[in-house]
């Protein structure tokens, strides 16, 4: 499966009893999520991008760096991340029915074959993710 790599300006608030919130504006409209220390925050922004994105086939456009407005109290990074990876790390299946020829059924039975293996494994090769 070849990386999907992605990428989402963050905005970081530094809390006053502790941690950091961080605003994520392209995802949902403006998605948050928080942590302890700057990179547990911005490791929780990554697991809130995937987690949106990942059963998505077309994904948000990000804003420019740049063009990212802050308070001057605040700080903004990058997140960057595999979304195809984090995908593989939390995938979630469906129940399919799906029809073959009788004999590749047969066939696969007598090799042992796991077929929603190789579904979904042909199926990334087909859609190249």
């Amino acid at each position: 499966m070849k990386k999907q790599m992605v990428a989402y300006p963050v905005i970081l608030h530094a809390e006053t009893d502790g941690g950091y919130s961080v605003e994520i504006p392209d995802i949902a409209g403006g998605t948050w999520t928080q942590g302890e220390t700057v990179v547990e925050a911005l490791t929780m922004a990554q697991d809130v991008i995937g987690t949106m994105l990942a059963d998505e086939v077309t994904i948000p456009a990000a804003t420019p760096f740049e063009q990212v407005t802050i308070a001057p109290e605040a700080a903004k990074a990058i997140v960057s991340f595999d979304l195809n990876a984090f995908r593989r790390r939390s995938e979630k299946t469906t129940r399919v029915n799906v029809s073959i020829p009788k004999y590749l059924r047969e066939a696969g039975k007598k090799q042992g074959l796991n077929l929603s293996k190789v579904l979904t494994e042909a199926l990334h090769k087909q859609l190249e993710i």
